[in-house]
């Protein structure tokens, strides 16, 4: 395990490109492998590039709220004072590994995005008061719990096909969650990661003298001299209500309103957009007034950048792989080797491999789904577990995938090369536990 470990950080901290570098890499292999694996024309590729570079907006302005809502929301002095409460169970660099990779698990079942920041600003947290843990394997450890975001609560293949009128309804019906998400086929996977994921991250702790210990006060935040003002000082209208609690409060309630309203109406429903209001609300009333809410956004932003520059050109690589047929190319060729008893398998693997250049949950079924779904037919294997096999094989391999890696990494103020050796590990273990399941159940 030592040697694997080693070998996989020297790996990644040694070639393991900045995620942007990655994603300019990605679009060049693509835009040759397109033009080698398929009839499309070199002009038709650049095409099909520029006509998806700005597809991924709304999930990109999605994303980039959930960070910034997620951060004003955790550096309020309520939630720091929460945070650091439960930073303060693990007494041990082990300890602290196995409760943030826990804590990470739990909420990304809940809500991937919502997993995403809190394991991340609760590692930083325990990372200020456990001496001695290593602060790259911390976050490893908080990103590890993404694993299972597919087949939790927010999963965006199974709620896609669990909802009326869906695109590949014609082909396999409405298939409810009770087939997916609930199904014990998926709480065998979940139990199993629960217990397997949190060992290996405890197995990945290195000894002391070779521990990345980040000094406390690099993470420490920055009180504001804004921060310290008061309502006596202030001399105009304006300054007033910007210091007014009483209109943070009355705004913060309206949002809580809706909110009561639309999981009275809907249960406990969540999806990214309503995981960003709720953050966005907590956060203004958390904050009191605006002008120190103002000022947390401000700090906020400042963590967006890569998200805000890099999901286009993912956006541009699904443009290429989803009009250019390459999708069904690779997925056709793997599936050729499949018969009835191995199907699931080499879907998740196939899965697993268009993840890369299409990094999207939803976007991936969209492209992949038909194609697979016929396969199945044609062999007369479940259509639902198919779904879950791409599912899974998109979530696998998001292990060694930084696009959903930029929070997180903001966050820590770390690069992807610095948490994907131990991502590695990650994904060749669980990918062997995953892959078991499917081909032996």
């Amino acid at each position: 395990m030592k040697l694997l470990i080693s070998f996989s950080n020297r790996l990644m901290q040694r070639y393991m490109p900045d995620p942007f570098l990655l994603v300019i890499l990605l679009t060049f292999f693509v835009c040759g492998l397109a033009l080698f694996a398929t009839d499309s024309t070199p002009v038709q590729i650049v095409n099909y590039w520029g006509t998806g570079f700005w597809s991924l907006l709304t999930f990109s302005m999605q994303m980039v709220l959930i960070l910034v809502t997620g951060h004003v929301m955790a550096s309020s002095p309520l939630f720091k004072k929460l945070l650091g409460s439960l930073a303060k169970i693990p007494k041990t660099p082990g300890q602290a590994i196995i409760l943030v990779t826990l804590v990470a698990l739990v909420a990304c079942w809940i809500n991937w995005g919502f997993g995403l920041i809190i394991g991340a600003l609760f590692a930083k947290e325990i990372a200020m008061k456990v001496k001695g843990v290593d602060y790259r394997l911390l976050i490893a450890s908080a990103y590890s719990g993404f694993i299972i975001w597919s087949g939790g609560l927010s999963g965006s293949v199974v709620l896609t096909i669990a909802t009326p009128g869906h695109f590949t309804e014609n082909i396999m019906g409405v298939v409810p969650t009770s087939e997916t998400i609930f199904s014990s086929f998926n709480f065998i996977i979940l139990a199993g990661l629960f217990l397997l994921v949190p060992i290996i991250n405890r197995l990945m702790v290195p000894p002391s003298e070779k521990a990345f210990v980040i000094d406390p006060a690099l993470l420490e935040e920055k009180e504001s001299l804004e921060a310290a003002s008061n309502e006596e000082t202030l001399q105009t209208p304006a300054d007033r209500l910007e210091n007014s609690q009483l209109l943070s409060i009355l705004i913060g309630l309206l949002g809580i309103s809706y909110l009561v309203y639309f999981f009275t109406k809907n249960g406990f429903t969540l999806n990214l957009d309503i995981v960003n209001f709720l953050f966005l609300f907590i956060g203004i009333i958390l904050h009191k007034t605006p002008r120190l809410f103002l000022k947390a956004v401000t700090d906020a932003v400042k963590n967006a950048s890569g998200i805000i520059i890099q999901f286009p050109f993912y956006a541009g690589l699904m443009g290429i792989v989803t009009s250019s047929g390459l999708v069904a190319v690779l997925s056709n060729m793997l599936i050729s080797f499949s018969n009835e008893h191995t199907f699931h398998l080499f879907t998740l693997w196939s899965a697993g491999l268009v993840n890369f250049f299409v990094p999207s949950g939803g976007g991936q079924w969209a492209v992949q789904g038909p194609v697979m779904l016929e396969a199945a037919q044609n062999l007369g294997v479940s259509l639902s577990r198919t779904a879950m096999a791409v599912a899974w094989g998109d979530a696998w391999t998001n292990m060694i995938q930084p696009f959903y890696a930029l929070p997180a990494l903001a966050i820590a103020g770390l690069k992807a090369k610095d948490i994907m050796g131990y991502g590695l590990v990650m994904m060749i273990i669980t990918g062997v536990f995953i892959s078991g399941v499917f081909l032996l159940l």
